[in-house]
């Protein structure tokens, strides 16, 4: 289904540029204004994935389930599957030496899986609270201070207190910010419409 919705949107987009082209065509080649217009695509999270966001939500008071599901997408689009070009694994992205101190086996089948979103969704909670405990007393936002933890490493938001300048750790705060909205609806409470 999503491939067609690509399609589609591939197909707007040409038949936009044609049309645009042909108007400038006709309008003697004067461009006054240039409209691209993008398909908003709606996310959803996995109906599967949603029990296990809802438990790691309540890890510590730092998390939502709204924020999970947004990290999670913002590292993996809730791929159990993913290594990045880095080495990060997982639907939670974890490298292996993050992975080897913080992995959890968290459907209890005696082993500890960095792919299986069972063991690592609980795994990134458990490490959110910690992360969010290191840069408790940093100024600013606490969400994106453990954000830019999750990403930088609590030693460097502790050092810049705050946000560090790097345009990653930034660009990955606001894509979690961003992503987090799209999924409010998730912290309804628990067996209500919205949970």
């Amino acid at each position: 289904m999503s491939s067609g919705n690509g399609t589609r949107s591939r197909a707007r987009r040409r038949w936009l540029i044609g049309l645009s082209t042909l108007l400038v065509l006709l309008g003697g080649g004067v461009v006054t204004v240039v409209l691209v217009v993008r398909a908003h695509q709606k996310v959803t999270v996995p109906a599967a994935l949603i029990p296990l966001i809802d438990a790691a939500a309540k890890t510590c008071p730092a998390l939502s389930p709204s924020l999970i599901a947004g990290q999670l997408y913002a590292e993996s689009r809730f791929r159990a599957g993913a290594v990045s070009s880095a080495g990060a694994q997982g639907i939670a992205q974890f490298t292996p030496e993050t992975w080897a101190e913080w992995g959890v086996d968290g459907d209890g089948s005696g082993a500890k899986n960095v792919f299986d979103p069972a063991d690592a969704i609980p795994a990134q909670a458990k490490y959110d609270c910690w992360l969010a405990r290191q840069v408790a007393s940093v100024p600013g936002d606490a969400t994106d201070n453990m954000l830019a933890a999750y990403n930088a490493g609590p030693g460097r938001v502790t050092q810049y207190q705050g946000l560090p300048p790097y345009p990653e750790t930034r660009a990955y705060v606001s894509k979690v910010d961003k992503y987090a909205a799209q999924f409010r609806h998730l912290d309804g409470p628990v067996g209500s419409p919205a949970g």
